[in-house]
């Protein structure tokens, strides 16, 4: 057996040789090639050996597996020794101890041969060469599992953002990031590059704003990047950073509450799809006027009360949660709001159907959803205290969408469609009254299913809306629809 001293003269004899297979080994530790098992395999051919490497507890690393004396690798990966050899009349061996961050290995090389100097020098450098390659592999690692776990606190925080629960974001939030959330208000800004990119664009968010946002990986789109900037910089980094891409893309809400990220999300993302049309790629939300501030807002709150009453006879946080959810699920199809929330869509639909069945309606109409979307959004600024309904006035949404106002703002809204000879008001009208769905609209219109999705693709750029995902802006034009009486009011159980 030999000792540590042992293998620092065989090193000192090899210094300044300067030998081919030396040349050989150091390209293992290129970026290209760190691989333990490539070397493993190099050492086998260099010196004509059967390789193994394994841990203290016999597991192969890499290489092919040697009949070993388990005493003898527990003495090596304990450091009692550092190293040894064996030989017989068929079979000579050397077994050398291999640094690991977390467990030493054992570096065995059988051959048949007796080991010159020079297969005991290439035996020894290699060992150094995969004790540098196990630690920078394991410091990766770490780094790896440090990186996803602080990328799933920060989802983890914009989740619970989105169902409002501003206090335990805050206080998740406060371990490593102090302060993050101490503001009342943030813009909501969505970041859209190739999903391939989307990692290194992340780390740009992060290095762009300072970490001053909260930058999340969209677990819902593959290529989108969100930040929740509660500073007034965070903007401007984000636009500094799209202008030095082509390939970026940014569209950003108006500054909402923290309660309201879940509005301002969606903001954010209708934003992008104008962003595409910019010179420079960006895009704030339009603070365009939207029906419900033509409404009287008294009779507003006291409509929404009432429409969401059936809701109020439950537990405040089973309340909070299907309304959140709701929210959500009305804004973006039920396998993405599952994947912002942190739920299955199952989950996200099993919700929707509870509050379908407390409202007596059904969410397959667009109609339907575009009133429950107006009343969720009012709900906002809503106390959280449920209301009796006493001093409100009593008004129904027939009355709130016949206001002179909100009536000629319907008006002005479809008119633009007017200019059209190919009608596409009238095909918009079929496709919404049939659930948006385009095969049903061409039967009843008499067309192919492709030109019902050009035209309601078509009237997208005239109305400055999104039109074919549902969202903020969908309802937006089927509130404009009531409003004229071009569709009927939807039916609600609860006195609408």
């Amino acid at each position: 057996m030999a000792g540590r001293e042992d293998g620092n003269r065989q090193r000192e004899a090899q210094a300044g040789t300067g030998p081919a297979w030396a040349e050989e080994l150091l390209e293992h530790l290129r970026p290209a090639g760190r691989d333990v098992r490539r070397v493993v395999a190099w050492l086998a051919g260099t010196v004509g050996a059967t390789v193994a490497l394994q841990d203290a507890a016999g597991n192969l690393i890499a290489g092919n597996r040697l009949p070993l004396d388990e005493d003898l690798v527990a003495d090596i990966t304990a450091g009692r020794i550092a190293s040894a050899a064996w030989e017989s009349r068929e079979r000579h061996l050397r077994l050398v101890r291999v640094e690991h961050p977390s467990h030493a290995c054992v570096l065995a090389v059988s051959r048949q041969d007796p080991f010159d100097r020079r297969a005991s020098g290439v035996v020894t450098h290699t060992a150094q060469v995969i004790e540098l390659l196990l630690t920078a592999s394991e410091s990766t690692a770490a780094g790896h599992r440090l990186r996803r776990a602080t990328s799933d606190l920060r989802l983890a925080i914009l989740q619970l953002l989105m169902v409002e629960d501003t206090i335990a974001a805050r206080r998740v939030a406060a371990g490593l990031w102090p302060g993050l959330l101490d503001a009342e208000t943030a813009c909501v800004y969505v970041v859209e590059s190739a999903p391939d990119l989307r990692d290194r664009v992340a780390e740009e968010c992060l290095d762009s704003t300072r970490e001053d946002a909260l930058v999340v990986r969209c677990p819902a789109m593959d290529g989108h990047v969100i930040v929740v900037g509660p500073r007034e910089t965070t903007g401007d980094a984000l636009r500094s950073l799209v202008g030095r891409h082509p390939d970026l893309f940014l569209g950003g809400s108006v500054r909402q509450s923290l309660a309201q990220t879940a509005t301002a999300y969606g903001q954010a993302v209708s934003a992008l799809a104008v962003a595409h049309f910019r010179p420079d790629k960006t895009a704030v939300y339009a603070e365009r006027t939207h029906p419900e501030r033509l409404m009287d807002p008294v009779a507003l709150r006291g409509w929404t009360s009432r429409v969401l009453r059936p809701l109020d006879t439950l537990p405040h946080h089973t309340r909070a949660e299907l309304l959140a959810t709701t929210r959500l699920g009305l804004e973006f199809t039920a396998v993405n709001a599952a994947k912002v929330l942190g739920v299955s869509r199952n989950t996200v639909r099993a919700r929707m159907e509870r509050v379908e069945a407390l409202l007596g309606t059904d969410f397959a109409d667009l109609t339907v959803r575009a009133v429950v979307h107006l009343a969720l959004n009012t709900r906002i600024g809503l106390p959280d205290a449920p209301s009796d309904g006493a001093g409100e006035p009593v008004l129904r949404l027939a009355d709130l969408l016949s206001g002179p106002a909100v009536r000629t703002w319907g008006q002005d809204l479809l008119g633009r469609l007017d200019a059209d000879a190919r009608n596409p008001r009238r095909t918009l009208r079929t496709w919404i009254a049939v659930g948006g769905n385009a095969e049903r609209a061409a039967q009843a219109l008499g067309v192919h299913a492709q030109t019902v999705r050009e035209h309601v693709r078509s009237a997208e750029p005239v109305l400055e809306r999104q039109l074919l995902a549902a969202g903020t802006d969908l309802y937006e034009v089927v509130l404009a629809h009531l409003t004229v009486g071009d569709l009927d009011l939807p039916v609600l159980r609860s006195p609408a």
